[in-house]
């Protein structure tokens, strides 16, 4: 269960707010941002099932108080590949949550597997002010709208590694680069932001949102309980937040290993053809 939730609830904004421009940092002394080892990373590397169900609990007791995610429909949950949830927990799940509806009595009805995540805000304007004016972002593509830059020529390493994860290692980043207070020597620091080290300039309008223990999480089906502390539950949403944005990832690199073989053989078998056609014509 969440402690404190209400003050948890409130101090929710966006990721992404408008930074201070007066603390706007040289790019040049930005922290760099470390790869965490992802299971999904590589072209060999899959999602694991424990984990996006951990990240899809931090997800909807924390981010989906003021965050949406309106590409994800609950049935999604239910996908291969995801985080494995059962036809009929899903549609418990759905029935949990009351859907606007214009073509029913009321204008509400009980969420079915069909529909996608409810919104928490029934419109922009509400999301606002009750934000500060900040529109909270969506959260069903947000692990590939955000990323880590890297120095030349470091970046073409990627290619060769198949290097896609830097969204969830920003929000990885941002989720455990609180600090209390700003650091010595930061002036001018605006009294209703928080200070993080990889939000750009530092200043950012979203309270730290975790905090160890504030989730429960159970034993997994090894019987094993995850540790219940910040890193954990930026490591676990970063990785479900990550499977919302690309839920066909795994598909997508086996299909781009087939092809790679296939051009592979196809490219030794033109040439053993060539050889064959011009082995007895003189040079």
């Amino acid at each position: 269960m969440i402690k404190n939730k209400s003050i948890l609830a409130a101090a929710l904004m966006a990721i992404a707010l408008v930074a201070s421009p007066a603390l706007a940092q040289d790019a040049t002394h930005a922290p760099t941002i470390e790869k965490q080892p992802w299971t999904f990373a590589g072209i060999f590397g899959t999602y694991d099932q424990n984990q996006l169900q951990r990240g899809f609990q931090v997800f909807r007791e924390i981010c989906a108080s003021c965050h949406s995610a309106r590409l994800m429909a609950f049935r999604n949950l239910s996908e291969p590949g995801g985080p494995g949830y059962s036809e009929e927990q899903v549609k418990a799940l759905a029935a949990e949550y009351e859907i606007a509806d214009a073509e029913v009595e009321g204008g509400t009805r009980p969420g079915v597997a069909a529909d996608r995540w409810p919104s928490p805000f029934a419109s922009e304007q509400e999301a606002r002010d009750a934000n500060g004016g900040a529109l909270p972002p969506d959260f069903s593509v947000i692990a590939k709208a955000r990323g880590t830059t890297q120095p030349f020529p470091w970046w073409i390493l990627n290619y060769f590694t198949a290097y896609s994860e830097g969204g969830p290692d920003y929000i990885y980043a941002l989720l455990t680069g609180y600090e209390e207070a700003a650091p010595e020597g930061v002036a001018d620091f605006p009294a209703d932001k928080y200070y993080n080290h990889y939000f750009p300039g530092n200043a950012i309008g979203m309270a730290p949102p975790l905090a160890d223990e504030s989730i429960t999480y159970e034993a997994d089906a090894n019987g094993v309980t995850p540790p219940m502390t910040v890193e954990q539950y930026a490591r676990d949403v970063s990785a479900f937040l990550m499977w919302v944005a690309e839920p066909h990832l795994v598909d997508r690199k086996e299909t781009g290993f087939k092809v790679i073989v296939f051009l592979f053989l196809f490219a030794g078998l033109m040439w053993a053809v060539k050889r064959r056609l011009w082995s007895k014509v003189e040079h």
